[in-house]
């Protein structure tokens, strides 16, 4: 029986190589789930505020890049257990190792943590960080590459580099923060690591919104729905076009986006959208 996902006179060999489906995933650093269209992460070390490792940000890596074949997982929810998001590198399992390590393996390991972010941003599929209490050093780095964040009031961010003996300048912070808040508030953060509250992260532009914390991951799942419900190449390419175009001039960009319109013009979901427009309109006309 044939691949339903897979278009008819698509090559077999070739949806095998770059269409494959995700819900069935088993992870292992960390929860996985998904339902309708919408992928949620769950970083799920509670007991220590859900550190990353070295296994978990490998894996987090290899999975933001294989989702970029996914045809099961149109947006993606990004959380932490136990009322916090992520403290960060895991003080125990990486940075009592890092301390040991030759300039090689370090190199090594900040490439990796990088290559997450790269991941992040390649992934056609939106991704919302739902943010509730801690989210340090690399949890705010995951929040910060999200493409949409929920906070509560009680959200910690801070950048803490800094504070522990480091450069601001870690896994892409440098390049994409103050496209976020805008330069000097950036800078405020890294050069001192200070916490960023919730009210302020949304007065600064950090967070979209703020929730309830019972309500934060109910509210960021709301949101994936209804953009899984919307027209998912496009919103592919928005996203691609909202990364590309940092290191384009103007008139690079708007050609650049008038050939993406041209080619989501070509897609069943803008003749869908256009026939829905003409039905919906129809009766109105056959009233006059």
């Amino acid at each position: 029986m044939s691949d339903p996902s897979t278009p008819i006179g698509l090559d077999p060999a070739l949806a095998a190589g770059n269409r494959r489906e995700l819900s069935g995933y088993g992870a292992r650093h960390f929860l996985w789930q998904c339902d309708h269209g919408v992928a949620h992460i769950t970083l799920s070390r509670p007991q220590r505020k859900n550190p990353l490792t070295f296994d978990a940000y490998a894996e987090l890596r290899d999975l933001f890049r294989a989702l970029q074949h996914a045809v099961d997982v149109k947006a993606v929810v990004l959380s932490g257990a136990g009322g916090n998001f992520c403290s960060g590198g895991d003080v125990h399992e990486i940075i009592g190792p890092l301390v040991q390590l030759k300039a090689p393996e370090l190199l090594m390991f900040t490439r990796m943590t990088g290559d997450l972010v790269k991941a992040m941003r390649a992934c056609p599929q939106p991704i919302i960080a739902a943010v509730d209490g801690v989210c340090a050093g690399a949890g705010a780095i995951l929040a910060m590459a999200s493409d949409l964040r929920l906070g509560t009031a009680r959200s910690k961010t801070a950048f803490l580099f800094n504070r522990v003996g480091l450069a601001g300048c870690d896994m892409g912070a440098c390049a994409m923060l103050p496209r976020i808040i805008g330069h000097g508030r950036a800078s405020e953060l890294l050069y001192t690591g200070r916490t960023l509250g919730g009210e302020e992260g949304l007065q600064w532009g950090f967070f979209n919104r703020l929730c309830a914390p019972e309500a934060l991951v109910p509210e960021a799942w709301q949101w994936a729905r209804e953009i899984a419900a919307g027209p998912t190449f496009a919103n592919g390419i928005t996203k691609t076009m909202l990364h590309q175009e940092w290191n384009m001039g103007l008139d690079q960009a708007i050609e650049a986006e008038a050939q993406a319109q041209a080619i989501c013009m070509l897609t069943e979901d803008f003749r869908r959208a256009y026939e829905a427009f003409v039905a919906k309109q129809r009766p109105v006309f056959q009233g006059n």
